[in-house]
């Protein structure tokens, strides 16, 4: 092998928060930048690493940066410590080894090859040298075995103690240890071994953030790709015998480049970082993209030219995306939040020591190969900052605000010191890509909610009820509440109040839904930064017969809310969301904690409790309970009655239960809300017959999907229109036969469903 030019590795040290990273230059080398697979880098490596002490990190930068953690690093510094060592002993000299004059001729070659293990292959290749010292010390004993001088004889066991004690030192190495257990057919200077060992974190030079692009030793749980053509992904799921962790490991499309191609983004991202986006063009996000998009198709198509490389113009729209990414873009992040199955992605302060983790639809909990760098989390902030217009320093330590690009939308909470002392931090929740329906939270796979409790609803709803769906973080909440929306009549005009869009506005929009939304301040906004949202939810008070849906009830605002419910009880729906885990947490929240009076508190009809449900390592998200809050109690709502449970969640068998208070028309609410309807006044078989019709018409839905195995059927697009017929086909049942003859809307709903659908799925 030919020894590399001196230049090509050159190196400098610096501090990042509490790391001191060397970093290695092998651009100008021409053999890998590994230490595992490479003698002359692990070498040169450890030369390095006995020139600076204090070394906790390794780069090694060679059109990709291959980084080496503390663990790796921790296992690289005891060997250069121990070469050191063993190479100023002053046993191990030819002086000390060689005391008889007449043994020379023994050990003269040996001790050649004893010196070269020690001086040379120790730091090149540590495995193989204690291998060869290991066969070495056999020869030399074979020898002692054979000499018949008593002196030579002490001369050898000397030589042999001296061996025998380097061979030792060696197999202390924690580095030796963890390569054992992997030496089975091992063949010397083979370098395969030190894969198992050594796992660098791994980025092109046109990205900051570091991946770890080899398989952990696991069980793979799932394998499957997302996205179109070659911008693919590709996801691995393992899960392991002995840990409870589930990692979640992402080979992104721009992995698969060539090293040609690295070079060209890398490239084009130096030109392209000459120009800093201004607030302005941050103003609108989908147009700024689009413009930077274009500009780097028409950059890279240069680049391709003045290179003269063969390039397809499909490559080029390609690597044009993945430089829009790691420009103006937030690089990994939206790969991660393109996954369908990601519901959120959280990353942790302090950055570049820890992995994102991310929520997995199927998996729970996982953390990821992906080590976001503290250059790239400080990019991300100054994004967040551009395009919510809202500030995030040491003054306004929290942000909240959306994330919306091609392909995904999602909600960003971003949070940094004094809050977070150890730097920035960030969670991204993914909005699902079309708004929840009921038959998607009845399907078998996701049971959150059954028929029945589906039936429910939408007559609660379709009858103007004052609402407010109760969980804890991370419980569904605006997810429900979006279903809700696609449960309204088309016909209604809906106003939405949010500090952060949450709630999927256009896709109603999309669907034909008369819909305007509303942004006010957050709740730690800065004072007159934005519209308070108590003064929204009053406007919407003066835009018309309006039903009202707030994202979130956080604090002042809920005084407002329950104004708008008191006006909107005879009118249209009001609804919102609130963190509590119980009606009656609810009640503690917004009565005692928020201060809205206990007479406006009243105002609600039905509070829809919502929270995730455990059953070993998996949570399950589930509706617990829906439940009426009746009008007449004084002082204590839970003391005097008036939570009343219509509906109940059974963890023994995993269903919502009806209550003998529903079953026997013991509902003051359904009764006020029947008394408004000329088929149900006074009648609650009525009422119940036309609840259980609902919930057959849902399952309705469900079963044709399973039948034609064809999702698309639950989606919003067909229900909306499903629900658009259940109600027209009522109507004419109605003005046909007099009454709302369950049997027979149910009997023409089927017949029109099962011709829609096929047709759907032709």
């Amino acid at each position: 092998m030919a020894i590399p030019d001196k230049k090509c590795f050159e190196y400098e040290t610096y501090h990042e928060g509490e790391n001191k990273i060397l970093k290695i230059s092998v651009e100008k080398c021409t053999f890998p930048p590994s230490i595992e697979y490479s003698e002359f880098c692990m070498a040169k490596v450890i030369d390095a690493l006995l020139e600076n002490t204090g070394v906790t990190i390794i780069t090694l930068t060679q059109l990709r940066e291959y980084e080496y953690d503390y663990s790796q690093t921790h296992l690289l510094l005891e060997l250069a410590s121990l070469y050191k060592r063993m190479n100023k002993d002053e046993r191990y000299q030819y002086s000390q080894i060689v005391t008889d004059p007449q043994h020379e001729r023994y050990v003269r070659g040996s001790y050649a090859e004893f010196q070269n293990i020690i001086a040379k292959k120790l730091k090149e290749d540590p495995f193989a040298a204690y291998v060869s010292l290991k066969r070495l010390e056999r020869r030399e004993k074979t020898k002692l075995n054979n000499l018949i001088d008593e002196r030579h004889a002490h001369s050898q066991q000397r030589y042999i103690q001296i061996m025998v004690d380097a061979i030792q030192k060696i197999e202390q190495l924690k580095l030796i240890q963890l390569l054992m257990p992997h030496s089975q057919g091992y063949e010397l200077g083979k370098r395969e071994v030190y894969g198992n060992i050594f796992h660098p974190t791994t980025r092109p030079d046109f990205m900051y953030t570091k991946l770890i692009s080899e398989f952990p030793e696991g069980n793979l749980a799932e394998s499957y790709d997302f996205g179109d053509g070659k911008d693919k992904c590709q996801v691995n799921v393992f899960s392991f015998d002995n840990n409870i962790k589930t990692m979640y490991h992402l080979t992104p499309p721009e992995f698969r480049f060539t090293e040609e191609v690295y070079e060209l983004l890398d490239d084009a991202k130096r030109i392209m970082s000459e120009h800093k986006p201004t607030r302005e063009e941050f103003v609108d996000p989908q147009r700024m993209r689009e413009v930077f998009l274009n500009i780097g198709n028409d950059l890279i198509s240069d680049l391709v030219k003045h290179k003269n490389l063969k390039v397809s113009d499909e490559q080029i729209d390609e690597l044009a995306k993945a430089l829009l990414r790691y420009t103006v873009g937030f690089g990994l992040i939206e790969l991660l939040l393109s996954d369908p199955k990601v519901q959120d992605v959280n990353i942790n302060a302090p950055n570049g020591e820890l992995p994102i983790f991310i929520v997995h639809q199927d998996y729970g909990d996982c953390y990821t190969n992906i080590y976001p760098t503290r250059q790239e989390v400080d990019s991300w902030a100054t994004k967040l900052r551009l395009i919510s217009g809202r500030p995030l320093d040491e003054a306004n330590p929290i942000l909240d605000t959306e994330l919306k690009v091609e392909g995904f939308s999602s909600r960003v909470s971003a949070i940094t010191a004094p809050l977070s002392p150890n730097g920035l931090a960030f969670s991204f929740r993914r909005h699902r890509d079309f708004p929840w329906t009921f038959p998607l939270y009845m399907q078998s796979k996701i049971r959150y909610m059954d028929a029945l409790a589906a039936g429910l609803l939408s007559f609660i709803i379709d009858n103007n009820a004052t609402i407010l769906v109760a969980g804890t973080r991370s419980s569904g909440k605006s997810s429900l509440l979006g279903s809700f929306l696609v449960e309204m009549s088309r016909r209604s005009r809906i106003i939405t109040i949010e500090d952060t869009f949450e709630l999927p506005q256009e896709a109603m929009r999309a669907l034909g839904y008369n819909i305007e939304n509303m942004k006010v301040a957050g709740a730690l906004a800065s004072p007159g930064s934005e519209v308070d949202p108590s003064i929204g939810i009053r406007s919407t008070l003066r835009l018309g017969d309006s039903a009202i849906f707030v994202g979130e009830v956080r604090s002042k605002e809920a005084i407002a809310l329950f104004e708008a419910m008191r006006v909107g009880a005879a009118a249209n729906v009001v609804a919102g969301t609130i963190h509590a885990d119980s009606p009656y947490g609810v009640y503690d929240r917004v009565v005692n904690d928020i201060g809205v009076p206990k007479t406006s508190f009243k105002a609600i009809d039905i509070i829809v409790t919502t929270n995730p449900v455990i059953s070993g390592l998996k949570k399950y998200k589930r509706v617990l309970r829906i439940t009426e809050v009746r009008k007449k109690w004084e002082e204590d709502p839970l003391a005097e009655g008036a939570f009343v449970d219509l509906m109940i969640y059974n963890p023994k068998t995993d269903q919502m239960e009806i209550t003998d208070n529903l079953i026997n028309g013991n509902s003051e609410i359904l009764k006020r809300m029947a008394g408004k309807v000329k088929e149900f006044a006074g009648d609650w078989d009525a009422v119940w017959n036309n609840i259980q019709l609902r919930a057959d018409c849902k399952q309705a839905i469900n079963d044709i999907a399973i039948e034609l195995n064809d999702d698309s059927i639950l989606e919003a697009e067909f229900v909306v229109t499903a629900n658009d017929m259940f109600k027209l086909i009522s109507d004419r049942t109605k003005e046909k036969y007099g009454d709302l003859d369950p049997s027979r809307i149910l009997f023409e709903y089927k017949e029109w469903l099962r011709k829609e659908a096929k047709k759907k799925v032709s």
